[in-house]
């Protein structure tokens, strides 16, 4: 997608790591760079990989698993020949995707002066991730440029929230953040986690019981936020 600037024709581009859950764009202004989650193999977490199948060969394994991020060089290769890219990623206290993509943005502006890269860190993932996408869509179909775009999707993003809900906290347990027993435990007991993207960080806020009480306590963690009628609110979904 391009945009004139000046009579000059300027083509940007959105990318972000694969946590956005958006695997690409149509019309080529988005791209996408894979995370990777290593256990007895590796996952690639593209558009050929068979999330249900992983999800399986995880609950079958006993030893320890973990994730990867996207090296400099997929990143950098994600940014192509754009005049101005714009880079998301899942939040920096949880990956090291995002120093990655700063290292990236360095190198593709040291290479090429007269271009443009801003990073953004989410703070958060998912959902979150692809709300950033979508406004650095809205203001580049409006013809904003590029300190336009940035400074209004920073303010976008300081009213932006992200809760999440746990069925199950084995994965948790298997990358060594919550105590084998206590997952077992908080499964049997039918308990779930219900908490929220805070500075970055995961924070646990409740552990409802049952899936009516869980979808409740969500439902009001959202209207204590400020969130009113008219707003915008994105739901993800993944395998338990």
């Amino acid at each position: 997608m391009t945009r004139f600037d000046r009579g000059i024709i300027m083509k940007y581009k959105i990318v972000a790591d694969s946590s956005c859950n958006i695997v690409s764009g149509e019309d080529g202004t988005f791209a996408s760079v894979p995370m990777k989650i290593v256990a007895e193999k590796e996952y690639v977490d593209d558009a050929h990989l068979d999330v249900a199948q992983m999800v399986e060969d995880l609950k079958q394994y006993k030893g320890k698993s973990g994730s990867s991020c996207p090296n400099v060089g997929e990143w950098l290769e994600a940014f192509g020949d754009a005049d101005e890219v714009f880079g998301i990623t899942i939040s920096k206290h949880l990956s090291g995707s995002y120093n990655a993509a700063r290292h990236a943005a360095d190198t593709y502006m040291a290479e090429h002066p007269e271009r443009k890269v801003f990073i953004f860190d989410s703070l958060a993932t998912g959902p979150e991730m692809m709300m950033l996408a979508q406004k650095i869509r809205q203001c580049k179909d409006a013809g904003d440029d590029f300190e336009t775009t940035k400074e209004k999707v920073l303010d976008y993003h300081n009213h932006l929230h992200t809760l999440f809900c746990l069925e199950s906290m084995n994965n948790l347990a298997r990358n060594g953040r919550v105590n084998i027993a206590v997952a077992k435990i908080a499964g049997i007991l039918g308990i779930r986690v219900a908490g929220e993207a805070k500075g970055g960080q995961v924070a646990p806020v409740h552990k409802p019981r049952g899936l009516r009480k869980t979808t409740q306590m969500l439902v009001d963690m959202v209207k204590e936020r400020g969130f009113r009628d008219g707003g915008y609110i994105r739901v993800a979904h993944c395998f338990a």
